[in-house]
């Protein structure tokens, strides 16, 4: 009997995991679930012109080196999806994307591919499409922990090696799990298990929230514990406290509405973690409600080293399909390189010592 009860919970928790995934790519392609009151707050700062850049378009250069690897541009495609069915064509679609123009690409949650293979494919084809890219893995910090305590952090390299991963994502979303109709809010030993993961998998570790920022204090708390890069993904892009709040019954809807704009806004998120660089070494993902390339610009300028988006992908590729994702990507690389050219910049190095002003 308890083998029986032990195989319909898993059954349930598959499918589970699997409808949520669904739902969530749903939910922010036909819903408003952006922060309503917050934004990332780029549009408060400016580059400061330059009437005499001396330099040609044709000499801007917007290629990097991140974790060993040569990117053509500082974009990273965030982590969207993975371990559903519909997921293997858009995990499809972003990788062919990163492949031409030379970005990083995160892939969705692969907690689903510990509960079976069925939708492997899903996740493996990010590899298949984009060889030599730069290419992250994905795992919750609730995951993460679990795993620590069942001294079991060495299955999570089964993630990895399904994508051949040059790093792990480990996602940080307390609000998400409060909020979430499943969700667990339990975040009891977190840290002592990015720390394990650090130590045994052979692989950097990035540290990313997922829409409600990364203060100071925590991010110097992870990098102690050997996370190599911070993804602040701050306040004022999508809201995933709100993707959760949607769905909730709507009786219990209410009650939550209070936390839809919670969180530490992406430029200050940003601004917070640059801080520890005067003591301390590691790499700084910007996301959170990046919209267009002056926004991307503006991050390398306040000492990001990738700029990490999402919805301007998803939205573009599943309302439009292949030909609308690639006007999207092709639109911010293009008002990347016009932003380094207002600016005298001919590669990332000085746009990165580009003055902002606020106004």
């Amino acid at each position: 009997m308890n083998s029986m009860k032990k195989q319909k919970k898993r059954i349930k928790d598959e499918s589970q995991t699997t409808s949520r995934k669904q739902d969530h790519v749903e939910l922010v392609v036909s819903q408003q679930v952006s922060h309503r009151s917050v934004s990332a707050g780029f549009e408060h700062l400016r580059f400061v012109h330059n009437a005499i850049p001396e330099i040609a378009l044709s000499d801007v250069d917007t290629s990097t080196e991140f974790l060993g690897k040569h990117l053509d541009v500082p974009i990273l495609i965030s982590s969207m999806t993975g371990g559903y069915k519909d997921a293997e064509r858009i995990n499809r679609a972003l990788a062919a994307m990163s492949a031409k123009y030379g970005a990083a690409m995160g892939i969705g949650s692969a907690r689903q591919a510990f509960e079976n293979k069925i939708y492997h494919n899903s996740f493996k084809v990010a590899r298949k499409e984009n060889p030599l890219g730069l290419i992250f893995s994905n795992i919750g910090a609730v995951e993460v922990a679990r795993l620590a305590k069942e001294k079991k952090v060495g299955t999570i390299k089964m993630i990895i090696d399904l994508l051949e991963a040059d790093a792990l994502i480990v996602h940080l979303n307390p609000l998400q799990e409060l909020m979430q109709p499943e969700g667990i809010a339990d975040f009891r030993g977190v840290l002592a298990g990015i720390e394990l993961c650090a130590k045994k998998l052979g692989i950097p570790i990035i540290a990313k929230e997922v829409g409600a920022g990364i203060s100071k204090d925590a991010a110097k708390r992870l990098i102690e514990a050997g996370v190599r890069v911070i993804d602040v993904a701050g306040a004022g892009g999508t809201s995933w406290a709100g993707v959760e709040i949607l769905r909730q019954k709507k009786k219990d809807r209410a009650k939550l509405e209070p936390f839809w704009d919670w969180g530490i806004p992406t430029l200050d998120s940003l601004t917070q973690v640059r801080e520890l660089r005067e003591t301390m070494t590691f790499g700084i993902i910007a996301s959170g409600g990046i919209r267009n390339g002056v926004d991307i610009a503006k991050t390398i300028a306040l000492g990001a080293d990738l700029t990490g988006i999402a919805k301007p992908f998803i939205t573009s590729f599943m309302n439009d399909g292949e030909k609308a994702l690639d006007r999207t990507a092709e639109d911010l690389v293009t008002q990347l390189k016009y932003s380094m050219f207002l600016t005298g910049s001919k590669n990332l190095t000085e746009l990165a010592k580009q003055p902002l002003r606020q106004f």
